[in-house]
């Protein structure tokens, strides 16, 4: 009888409707080198939580099939982050002369991808925007700290990638992980040449975050956001002396891939009735968290890993069920109106505007003063009439999307050159900033004069 091939017993095949196939490593007889594989990760409580917490924070109660997980989507974007990094290697290589392996460097990735949503709390970027704003941090900082804390451990014995194992010696330094799953720089670290290389691969306009849920939300959706060519898009990157480049054979791929993005928050992200959910969860979200967890999670990560989308909602339903005092039934009920989608707010208003269009001042108008402002416009008789407002490029799931593309790099084969998209005609097309005005009401009785107010705010401001 002959032997089975290794890789049976090195990977497990996830199936994904994205990518048709996953490959997670696994220890054991057989299995990759290392105290530890991909496996134990994926299977670690912190990781498991992702299940129940939704990828898509309140658009799941708008668009009936998007009951995908933060877990779906870190297993996309480590597959993706491998696979990118995997063709990145050889450029890489030239550009810094202390690369590791190749699997070192794969692996790097991978485990930036699995591990770039770990510290979501439920309802995502809503938890931020709306509880940890009280600490001014963010998921990223707890995830940082499960990476370099109890995850740890797990990262630094790993010792292979699905394809290639480490060479003798290397291991991946946590914090390396650490440092690319955010914009922001970790704490007394500088990261060696090359991960601070890959790190826009992570972070940037068309990091491997961006290109998995972009395909991911808009097919479980149901959502046409036009054609994104991914692999278009990696084969046509490289690292250059400059950083991480695209060459112009791939441009017109990205400005489609930046195009559906785009078309995806206006569909999926800002749509009307998601920011209506969002308005109504605002007012009991805080003091409901209050309730729950009581404090920074940065300080209390047993209770934080046990909080997730399931258990927050059962709790609130045993609130309104009469199980809770005074304050909590309150709540309750009021979470219940948002689960039936018994949505007190009405739109009223909607301008979408760019940099063509209004003063820019507007473009970076708050809530807050898009309010006062209107207020101001009102007839004094109505100075005090019922409305919210909402901003969505201000408060938004990752907010605006069109505000971080000035800095990707383009290399011209024809010239010899390099240079920034924002210079290129074809990256003109793309609005410079943009921004969703709207006005909520309980109905409309003032309806026209909350909508010549706001055109007036906006071609003031």
């Amino acid at each position: 009888m002959t032997d089975t091939p290794a890789e049976y017993s090195r990977v497990n095949l996830s199936s994904d409707p994205i990518y048709r196939y996953l490959r997670i490593t696994k220890g054991g007889p057989g299995g990759v080198p290392g105290e530890a594989a991909e496996q134990d990760l994926v299977d670690s409580a912190w990781l498991q939580r992702l299940r129940r917490i939704h990828q898509l924070q309140s658009a799941w109660w708008v668009f009936a099939t998007a009951e995908h997980s933060r877990f779906q989507h870190a297993l996309g974007a480590m597959h993706l982050a491998g696979e990118w990094a995997r063709h990145l290697h050889p450029t890489l290589m030239t550009s810094s002369k202390s690369t590791p392996s190749l699997g070192l460097v794969e692996e790097t990735m991978r485990i930036a991808g699995l591990l770039h949503d770990v510290g979501h709390g439920p309802f995502g970027h809503f938890f931020d925007e709306n509880y940890l704003d009280t600490w001014k941090i963010d998921h990223e900082d707890i995830g940082r700290a499960l990476i370099t804390g109890p995850l740890a451990p797990v990262i630094g014995a790993l010792g292979a990638s699905p394809g290639v194992d480490f060479e003798p010696g290397e291991r991946i330094d946590p914090r390396w992980v650490a440092y690319l799953i955010s914009p922001a720089g970790l704490d007394g670290f500088t990261a060696p040449d090359w991960v601070a290389a890959l790190k826009p691969a992570m972070v940037g306009a068309f990091s491997a975050d961006n290109m998995d849920y972009v395909p991911r939300d808009s097919y479980i959706c149901g959502v046409a956001s036009g054609p994104v060519d991914v692999q278009r898009i990696i084969h046509y990157s490289f690292i250059s002396p400059r950083g991480l480049t695209l060459h112009a054979h791939g441009a017109e791929a990205l400005y489609m891939f930046l195009n559906a993005r785009l078309y995806l928050y206006h569909q999926v992200y800002f749509h009307r009735t998601v920011r209506r959910i969002d308005l109504q969860l605002r007012e009991v979200f805080r003091p409901t968290l209050e309730l729950v967890l009581g404090g920074n999670p940065l300080d209390r990560m047993d209770r934080f890993q046990a909080l997730t989308e399931w258990s927050l909602l059962s709790e609130v339903d045993r609130w309104a069920a009469g199980e809770a005092d005074a304050e909590r039934r309150e709540l309750g009920l009021a979470w219940a109106d948002v689960v039936a989608r018994k949505l007190k707010w009405k739109l009223i208003y909607q301008g979408l505007t760019d940099a063509r269009e209004i003063p820019s001042a507007a473009l970076s108008v708050t809530r807050e003063q898009f309010a006062n402002r209107l207020r101001a416009r009102l007839p004094h008789s109505l100075r005090d009439v019922e409305f919210e407002v909402d901003v969505a490029a201000q408060e938004s799931r990752a907010f605006n999307p069109m505000t971080e593309t000035a800095d990707i790099l383009i290399y011209e084969p024809l010239e010899d050159r390099y240079q920034q998209s924002r210079v290129l005609e074809l990256f003109k097309r793309l609005p410079a900033r943009m921004a969703l005005f709207r006005i909520f009401a309980r109905d409309d009785a003032h309806g026209k004069a909350l909508i010549k107010a706001a055109n007036e705010v906006l071609r003031t401001t």
